[in-house]
């Protein structure tokens, strides 16, 4: 049984060459629990990069002087058009792009040097829970933004809380179009001249919510509950970034990328959702909502199934899942505790490494286990992960980058690692010996015959490349 490189890589995000091995499971399991008491939520890394009010801003002017190019507001601009539009809009796109490629690099700068690995990989793993996708314009700037300061501050309390700042964050509202939602006879609505021209309710988020961050498929709600938890969540907004009427009925004292409540645009009246009726209680009344599907049993067992699956392997062993529902619902939803309950259950520690790498597990374990820097410009991180077909904060769904072997243990990625890998160690390879790095990174995971292949490679760089493309390397 690997318990050194379980507990590096299973629950971390692989070997420092420097970390003291782990000789057992029960001193694995300790200095793991010491790391959800040691987790920093703003390193250094992320803590100076700009906040929601400043890439809204930056958002708006783009926007704006692209409505001045069309002379009307919502035209698309060509890529023609680039060419000539203003100084200030150029700007704006290019700080755009840079708050993206900006805060990718910090994620994996953070990853890269943190003392507590498992608590990182909790944040990946709740970010991914509560996907939003870069493939929407106005999302790339603010997905980091919304991992640092929705997810991360929130891994180590209760999962309602977690839950509600995932959903208050503007990333989500505009990835899944809240920004859009009115209630159909809110004052807001009723006010529009034309009927056929009202905006409308937008169901998508309350059935993300459902499906996806609560409940789980099957779980036995309907589309009344879901057209019912859409109007319930009607008012909720951001600040600044709406479009045409939309925008106004901003509260006082708002900044842009504040997430707001507008009452005027709230469906009004009491709704019935999964049996249980809610008063209009104005913002209240989505929040009771959120917190009563957060204590909810169907959720208890839909996040411990996940959370085990993510540990163990595809089909998550049953008496996992059940200890781990149980505790989410003994506790409250309370996250250490659940992640205390993994910890020291059997199933994670039995058998060796079976879950594939995703390629930000691989990339991230690569970077840690080398002594020297594996690249130094910022663009190269999402670039790299981009080559590997994992581009950072770009799922193609709302349900997140897949979570199983199948997912990532294909002939073409396999072979674009093994790429990257020999490019990576043909410029770093003088300076690292692949001899000695491999039972320092792989521990207990090094085979004899690895060991003998690397010792036998015809330079230090394919010593180093067949490293990090070994099976032992690839799997957690």
């Amino acid at each position: 049984m690997a318990i050194d490189y379980l507990a590096a890589n299973r629950f971390g995000l692989g070997h420092h060459p420097d970390d003291a091995a782990s000789t057992s499971a029960r001193a694995a399991q300790a200095a793991l629990e010491r790391q959800l008491g040691a987790f920093e939520p703003s390193p250094q890394a992320i803590a100076a990069l700009p906040g929601p009010r400043e890439i809204a801003e930056t958002y708006i002017l783009f926007r704006e002087q692209g409505d001045a190019m069309a002379g009307k507001t919502g035209a698309a601009t060509t890529a023609d058009e680039r060419g000539r539009e203003p100084a200030a809009r150029r700007e704006a796109r290019e700080a755009i792009r840079l708050f993206y490629i900006d805060a990718a690099a910090a994620r994996f700068a953070a990853a890269v040097a943190s003392p507590t690995p498992f608590a990182e990989r909790l944040v990946h793993f709740w970010a991914n829970h509560f996907a939003v996708s870069t493939e929407k314009q106005f999302v790339s700037g603010l997905a980091g933004n919304y991992e640092f300061s929705a997810i991360r501050p929130h891994i180590m309390g209760r999962f309602s809380d977690l839950l509600i700042a995932a959903i208050r964050h503007p990333a989500m509202q505009l990835y899944l179009d809240q920004v859009l939602s009115v209630g159909p006879d809110s004052p807001f609505a009723v006010r529009q001249s034309r009927p056929r021209g009202r905006p409308g309710l937008n169901e998508n988020l309350a059935r993300e919510i459902l499906e996806l961050h609560t409940l789980g498929v099957r779980s036995g709600y309907t589309q009344a509950d879901v057209t019912a938890f859409a109007r319930a969540l009607t008012g909720l907004s951001v600040a600044g970034l709406g479009r045409g009427a939309l925008r106004q009925l901003v509260p006082d004292g708002s900044q842009p990328g504040d997430s707001i409540y507008i009452a005027e645009r709230h469906q009004p009246g009491e709704q019935v959702i999964l049996g249980r009726r809610y008063p209009d209680t104005g913002p209240q009344q989505a929040e009771a909502v959120l917190r009563d599907l957060a204590a909810h049993p169907a959720t208890a067992r839909h996040i411990a199934t996940r959370l085990a699956r993510h540990f163990t392997a595809d089909d998550p062993p049953p008496p996992l899942v059940d200890r781990l529902a149980a505790d989410f619902l003994r506790s409250g939803g309370d996250l250490p505790s659940l992640y205390r309950t993994l910890i020291a259950s059997p199933e994670p520690w039995q058998g060796g490494p079976v879950m594939f790498k995703s390629p930000w597990d691989w990339a991230v374990s690569m970077a840690r286990g080398l002594p020297v820097p594996m690249f130094g410009e910022r663009q190269n991180v999402p670039d790299l992960l981009g080559q590997l077909g994992q581009q950072i904060w770009r799922p193609e769904s709302p349900a997140g980058f897949g979570d199983t072997v199948a997912t990532w243990a294909g002939s073409g990625g396999l072979m674009q690692r093994v790429d990257l890998a020999s490019r990576i160690t043909a410029r770093i390879g003088d300076r690292v010996d692949a001899r000695a790095l491999a039972p320092q990174i792989l521990g207990d995971a090094l085979t004899a015959d690895l060991a003998e292949a690397i010792a036998g490679a015809d330079s230090p760089a394919q010593g180093l490349a067949m490293l990090f493309g070994s099976p032992a390397f690839l799997r957690r």
